[in-house]
């Protein structure tokens, strides 16, 4: 039988996951765009990153995508997201 505090730790782990690619995601867009986008604009679905700003800069992170998965990838190695909308 699994305990509750067992539980807990992975419901914890999971969570502290998200916040690590969010904070990653919003390093990496400053550092390649010069974009500060915060974490509460973004959302991580299905290995998909949907950020939730104006189009202007979305075109921007659309037209470098490619170079900002690859640092990702550099940065969060198997977790990183495989798409940006």
């Amino acid at each position: 039988m699994i305990e509750i505090k067992d539980l807990l730790f992975h419901l914890n782990s999971l969570l502290l996951s998200e916040e690590i690619k969010k904070n990653s995601i919003v390093d990496v867009l400053y550092k390649t765009i010069g974009i500060h986008i915060k974490p509460k604009d973004i959302k991580i679905k299905n290995n998909t990153v949907y950020l939730n700003i104006k189009p202007i800069y979305k075109n921007e992170i659309l037209f470098k995508k490619d170079e900002i998965l690859l640092k990702l990838k550099k940065n969060l190695g198997k977790k990183t997201p495989q798409n940006i909308i």
